[in-house]
Order: structure tokens, then C-alpha cells, then sequence
């Protein structure tokens, strides 16, 4: 990496492990700090700037169209790079994150992938390539960018234990759920407190209707995985997830008070709603009344109802202002969503434009007891919805919707097709007692 600075590339590398790790390391004063330092050891480290904007737009979901700001510090790092005697490899860097700032994720990832073809050890491509692949719901590319890599790794290489949690999850999102409980467990026999692996092997049990099974492997390993601060919550509504699964409905309320909400409100963003609101809305799916746990969620979601930067994200907004029944912020969302994808930029208006749209607008109309407009909204893109992003598991959220929405709609052929979508559901999850309960929910609500 070009830096004159000792000190700046041991922050780069503190950087890249707290990233990959998903951890704050205390005595460097966490992953913000550290930054700050790398910055101050040396201010004119392209490198540097690249992964911390990167982190801004993966983590932060920022787009140089809706800050300002952060446009600024984007052209910085250009001017930057085109002052600099950097390599081949960092303009790789500079530019994926340019495109990414711009909306423009699928071409981000083709520079990183470039990266790898020359450097298969260069880890912020690869974590940075496999982020943007999950955001982009792209679940092949999320397993083989990792398959393509791991041959040429060794144990003696730095952070290479990750990989297997990395490529644990890819097999997962494509259904190779005994392969990747085999990496899931390699990680994790390698770092006990790798929370990825931790994650990805919480993914297997979830789609493979093994919930005490879950709710065993979380809590006797919890120890390990909340040294990972930035990832707990999420594995926090894991854990959650099997309760509501099993109809435990007070152990998943219980969860969310203790475990997450006290963790929301120590940040800020999208990221924020998303765990809180899919929850709360498998909950409510479910019959249980939630009180007012929905208003914090609603007080970080209406902050973002024009921001648009993925649909996964929008989906989740809108989830909140709907739960939180602002029904006029949900419809101001719906009409933002719609002049997004006249006026919008990058890979996120396509998907919005094509899928994102009928989602939010099926979400729109179940806060209103619209139902039947719910569900011809949302059928017609049931099977794009891998392309708003996030996990086989978040997004099943949407799928649970669809069937919810079918089940009380008005109109006899919507009761018809939630009970066809349940035995649809049935053969994929063989252990699912909550697909259980809304079939003999169905049933009894239509007996024609």
C-alpha cells in the first residue's frame, strides 16, 4: 500500500480486521478512532480514504446524491488518487468505491472482482465484494467470489478464518445447507468468536427447522459472538426468530426489550429499523400486539423515507411507518419511492423501479387493511424479490406478508391462494410449526 506512515498502515489493517471481525477493538478506541488515526497519520493515504469511504457507503448506505457531504470527501479521495503515484490495485479500490457511491453496486463489485484476479489475497476486496453481493441479492456471486479466493489462501495468512464464515453464508443463501454448517463450523473451530461463521450457522438452522437446535447453539456460544458489537443485535433476532418459530412469542418480545432495543439506540440509520421492524412485523403477522414498541423504530425510520439508497432498505422503512400506523408518512414514502425511479440513479432505481415499488406499495396498503390491493401488488414480483437483497431469512418477511395478506383478503380466490402459498411453504420447511398455525388459521377462516 502506498503511505509513508508506519502507523497509518497498522491503522489500515486494524481497520480491515475490525471490519471482517465485526468488532471494536477497545484499545485502539474502536473502529471510528481508528480511523481517525490512520487519518491523522497520514492524511494523503488513498488507500486509507477508500476503505473508510467504503465502509460509508456499505455501512452507512451513503450516496454522493444524497449528501452533500459526503460527496466532498468522495471528490477528495479522486483528486487524490489522480495526484498520487498509487498502484493498479488501489485505483482498482478507488474507482469500485466511486461507482458504489454512485449507485452503481454490480460494477463496483466487477473492480474488486478484477482485484481478486491478480491479487486473490487482497481481503477488502474480497469483504467489500461480498457485502456489496448480499446487498444486490446476488447469492451465486456472494458463494463463488469466496470458492474462486480460497485456494489460493493459507493458515498462515492473516484474517484467513473468516473465509469460511464468508463462504458458509453463500452456501447457505444457494441451499447448500450441509456444506455450510461444515464451513460454519471450521470458522469457528479456528475463532470461537468469528460472529460471521456464528451467523451463518444460525442461518442453517433456521432454514432447516431445527429451532431448539438454534436456540442452544446462540446462547450457549453468546460468550463468544457479542465480543462483536456491531453484529449482535442482528444475531440477537436470530435467536428471536426460532422463539417465534416455536410460538414462544414472550421469550421473542423478551429478546427484543433486553438484547436489542438497548443496542438500536446507540445508533443510528437504516440499519437500525431493519432488525427491529422485521421482527415486530413477524410478530404482528402472528397475531401478538407489540404495544408501542414500533414509535422508537418509527422516530429513525421517518428520517429516511427519501433516501431510497437500496430496497431492502426502503422495505424495512416503510415496515416501521406502517407498524407505527403513520399512514400518511407511509403514503409520503410511497409517493417518494415513486418519483425515485423517474428521477433515480444507479442499480437501486432499476430494482425500486421493478420490485422495490410493488413491495412498499403491498406494505402501504396492509397498514391500510387493503388487503386484496396488498396482494396484487405483491404477487406479480414474489419470485424477483431476491433482488432487493439481504438473506433468504430477512427476506422471508415479504413472503409471510403475501400469505397474511391472501389469507384476509375479501376476495375468494386471494383465501385460495394463501392456502396453496402454505402447502407451497410446507414442502420447503418441513419443521415449521408456524406454517402450522397459519394453515390451521386459514382453514378455519375459510371452510369453502
Amino acid at each position: 500500500m502506498t503511505t509513508t506512515s508506519n502507523e497509518a498502515s497498522k491503522m489500515f489493517d486494524a481497520i480491515l480486521t475490525q471490519y471482517v471481525g465485526w468488532y471494536e477493538e477497545e484499545s485502539l478506541g474502536g473502529l471510528e478512532k481508528t480511523m481517525q488515526t490512520m487519518k491523522q497519520a497520514d492524511p494523503d493515504f488513498v488507500l486509507g480514504q477508500a476503505i473508510c469511504n467504503g465502509l460509508s457507503c456499505l455501512g452507512g448506505g451513503e450516496s454522493v446524491y444524497t449528501n452533500p457531504k459526503f460527496k466532498e470527501t468522495i471528490d477528495n479521495m479522486l483528486t487524490l488518487a489522480s495526484k498520487s503515484n498509487i498502484t493498479q490495485r488501489e485505483q482498482g479500490h478507488v474507482n469500485a468505491v466511486k461507482l458504489w457511491s454512485e449507485g452503481c453496486i454490480p460494477e463496483a463489485c466487477l473492480e474488486w472482482e478484477n482485484i481478486l484476479l491478480t491479487h486473490p489475497t487482497d481481503m477488502m476486496a474480497i469483504k467489500f465484494a461480498h457485502g456489496s453481493y448480499f446487498y444486490l441479492g446476488y447469492q451465486e456471486q456472494l458463494r463463488d467470489s469466496v470458492s474462486r479466493v480460497l485456494p489460493h489462501w493459507s493458515s498462515d495468512i492473516p484474517n484467513y478464518g473468516y473465509l469460511m464464515g464468508m463462504y458458509g453464508f453463500g452456501l447457505v443463501e444457494t441451499n447448500f445447507y450441509d456444506k455450510a454448517e461444515k464451513y460454519a463450523k471450521k470458522g469457528l473451530a479456528i475463532n470461537p468468536c468469528d460472529i460471521w461463521s456464528s451467523h451463518a450457522n444460525a442461518h442453517v438452522l433456521e432454514m432447516t427447522g431445527k429451532q431448539q437446535e438454534g436456540i442452544n447453539f446462540l446462547t450457549s456460544t453468546a460468550d463468544d459472538w457479542e465480543k462483536c458489537d456491531m453484529l449482535v443485535p442482528h444475531i440477537y433476532w436470530h435467536l428471536a426468530l426460532y422463539y417465534i418459530e416455536k410460538g414462544d412469542y414472550e421469550q421473542a418480545l423478551s429478546i427484543y426489550d433486553t438484547e436489542m432495543l438497548p443496542r438500536f439506540k446507540k445508533s443510528t440509520g437504516v440499519g437500525r429499523v431493519s432488525n427491529g421492524a422485521s421482527l415486530l412485523q413477524r410478530l404482528e403477522f402472528n397475531n401478538v400486539n407489540v404495544g408501542d414498541r414500533w414509535n422508537d423504530l418509527y422516530e429513525e425510520a421517518k428520517l429516511h423515507i427519501d433516501e431510497h439508497t437500496t430496497a431492502y432498505g426502503d422495505m424495512h422503512v416503510v415496515m416501521a411507518c406502517v407498524g407505527a400506523k403513520q399512514r400518511d408518512t407511509a403514503k409520503q414514502m410511497v409517493q417518494s419511492v415513486k418519483e425515485f425511479v423517474q428521477n433515480g440513479f444507479g442499480h437501486s432505481a432499476k430494482v425500486i423501479s421493478e420490485v422495490g415499488q410493488p413491495m412498499i406499495e403491498a406494505f402501504e396498503a396492509y397498514g391500510r387493511e387493503d388487503y386484496a390491493t396488498a396482494v396484487n401488488h405483491l404477487y406479480p414480483v414474489r419470485y424477483r424479490v431476491t433482488s432487493v437483497g439481504g438473506s433468504n431469512a430477512q427476506r422471508d418477511v415479504v413472503n409471510l406478508l403475501l400469505i397474511v395478506s391472501a389469507m384476509l383478503s375479501p376476495l375468494k380466490e386471494h383465501n385460495k391462494l394463501a392456502r396453496q402459498l402454505l402447502l407451497e411453504r410446507q414442502a420447503l420447511r418441513e419443521n415449521s410449526p408456524m406454517t402450522e398455525r397459519l394453515m390451521a388459521k386459514t382453514l378455519a377462516l375459510h371452510t369453502d
